[in-house]
């Protein structure tokens, strides 16, 4: 007879180079004994501008396990020489990034898989940055996503909890087929809040999900866009934070 323990994770993904942002959900995060483990789903890096301060804030912990992020491949891919996918502006902005990343996080980085699969209080676990085809390459954002769509993204891998990111909207679908989750962005937001979740599973098998938004000072993060000269920076204060460096200029 297994007897299963009730077990309690969080799940934080889409940091984009947010490390006060990062701060205020890690300290929240650890106001909570009963959180196992830490489960980190893609893009680190990217967007923002604090790329080695989260890096270095992330990789301190032994209680994350990460998978890799389109933009985390992206500098990765230029740092080794290859094409990344990016293109145009979006290009720039990663060639920045790759530029003023500290070497002593590149091991970490180049190992990170691109999906992470677990078995937790007997409940089967999927980790993963966003959809994939057939060959591990990300789709395209399903800006509708349905409970049918992604019953038919995962019929031939289930699993009873998947949990994404990359699209920066919260997910909450539930089907006979598994549970689906998205907490979004933990580092992209239209007001000073930082998201991520915690996920429950009870001794009895019952999931409790709470989806959670961390208030946090993101003033001095906004406005050092300007200072850093960030390429790209008008488009992404706009789209990914709704221009509210306006209100402190």
């Amino acid at each position: 007879m297994v007897i299963l323990v009730e077990q309690k994770f969080a799940i934080i993904t889409d940091i984009h180079g947010n490390n006060a942002a990062l701060s205020a959900v890690l300290n929240d995060i650890d106001c909570d004994p009963n959180i196992n483990h830490i489960y980190c789903l893609g893009d680190l890096i990217g967007i923002g501008h604090e790329t080695n301060e989260v890096l270095d804030q992330l990789f301190s912990r032994n209680d994350i396990i990460y998978v890799i992020g389109n933009h985390d491949e992206a500098v990765l891919d230029i740092l080794s020489g290859k094409e990344p996918e990016s293109v145009g502006e979006e290009r720039e902005h990663h060639q920045w990034v790759a530029a003023g990343l500290s070497s002593e996080f590149l091991p970490k980085l180049q190992n990170m898989p691109k999906e992470h699969r677990e078995t937790i209080a007997g409940k089967k676990c999927r980790f993963i940055h966003y959809h994939m085809d057939q060959n591990l390459h990300f789709l395209p954002i399903d800006h509708r996503p349905t409970i049918d769509r992604l019953d038919e993204l995962y019929q031939d891998a289930p699993a009873d909890i998947i949990c994404f990111g990359h699209h920066h909207f919260i997910h909450h679908f539930r089907s006979n087929q598994g549970l689906y989750i998205n907490p979004s962005s933990l580092g992209c937001h239209q007001h000073p809040l930082a998201p991520y979740a915690k996920v429950k599973i009870g001794e009895s098998g019952e999931i409790d999900v709470s989806f959670i938004e961390v208030p946090y000072d993101n003033k001095a993060f906004l406005l050092q866009f300007e200072k850093e000269n960030v390429p790209a920076k008008d488009f992404i204060l706009k789209n990914f934070y709704g221009n509210q460096h306006l209100d402190f200029i």
